[in-house]
């Protein structure tokens, strides 16, 4: 006797698509966004981002519902959530101070090499096994990464960095027994004394943003909040209806964006080694997807999506 396939809404997928598509176009975005915070510096940005981007987490748990859920954290999960705080407060920082300092094509490397690092962290943490199409594709992808530093006259230590935070911050969240949202709103809750400090000591000494340069300027800095939950809520409503391969092939929307904004936008320096370079890093990722692909249509595997904390 044959198992008919589980009945799939079409009218569901569709929105899915759509809602993953406005998750990583918003991501992909993000260098428009950032560079209108001017004058505002890279930290003071990424405090606002914190303390208002937790506001509206706590409003939205309110309204679900669901602000219960943070009184019954207890000592392990709240040390999980200090870690993916850590992780993603690196991640925002550098990622802004990236975009503000004008290196937008640097940003975009970082979240291209993520998902290769993340499955390196996968065999390092969960001892996960490397197919022969993953050894090729980290391979070719540390020689793009050389052939990058050879072009810069520097390792790329913005990529990098955002490629190892991203990928540490998704080992976190792989294990912290949390919905997404009350996750967030922890990360929110640890990290909001730094910045709300900072923001404080920057008003005292009078070398903040905020206040000095029209409604306008606290207006963006305030919305910083909105533009980084609304592509997070995006992305949940998106996991919940399509495959995580399709998912997992959208992700490449939000680096291809930054660097389209960084090359033809902001006029970045793109020398031909350093094209080399990029298309190293393309054709690992190709050799990637296509392998997750077809493991996922033969049922035995699927491609984990990323969402750019950026």
């Amino acid at each position: 006797m044959t198992r008919s396939a589980p009945h799939v809404n079409p009218g569901l997928i569709r929105t899915g698509v759509l809602c993953g598509v406005g998750a990583y176009a918003s991501w992909g975005l993000f260098p428009a966004f950032f560079g209108l915070l001017a004058p505002a510096g890279a930290v003071e940005i990424l405090a606002h981002r914190v303390l208002w981007t937790l506001v509206l987490m706590l409003v939205v748990l309110a309204v679900a519902g669901r602000l219960g859920a943070l009184r019954g954290l207890g000592p392990r999960t709240w040390v999980l959530v200090s870690c993916a705080s850590a992780a993603i407060a690196v991640n925002w920082g550098v990622y802004i101070y990236g975009v503000v300092s004008g290196r937008v094509v640097e940003t975009a490397l970082g979240y291209f090499i993520n998902p290769l690092v993340s499955v390196l962290f996968g065999v390092l943490f969960f001892r996960e096994r490397l197919r022969v199409a993953q050894v090729v594709a980290l391979v070719i992808a540390v020689l793009a990464v050389v052939v990058i530093t050879v072009d810069y006259g520097r390792p790329p230590l913005i990529a990098l960095t955002l490629a190892l935070s991203f990928a540490l911050y998704g080992v976190v969240k792989k294990v912290v027994p949390l919905d997404p949202r009350t996750s967030l709103t922890g990360e929110g809750i640890v990290a909001v004394p730094f910045a709300a400090g900072y923001l404080i000591f920057l008003a005292v000494t009078g070398t903040g943003t905020f206040t000095g340069h029209g409604t306008g300027h606290a207006l963006l800095l305030v919305s910083a909040g909105l533009v980084t939950a609304i592509p997070l809520l995006l992305f949940g409503a998106a996991a919940q209806r399509v495959p995580l391969a399709t998912l997992g092939m959208l992700q490449y929307l939000t680096p291809s964006l930054q660097m389209a904004w960084g090359v033809f936008i902001l006029h970045e320096d793109m020398p031909a080694s350093r094209w080399i370079g990029f298309a190293l890093i393309w054709v690992a990722l190709v050799v990637y997807s296509t392998d997750a692909l077809i493991r996922a249509r033969r049922g035995r595997a699927v491609v984990t999506p990323v969402g750019p904390s950026a």
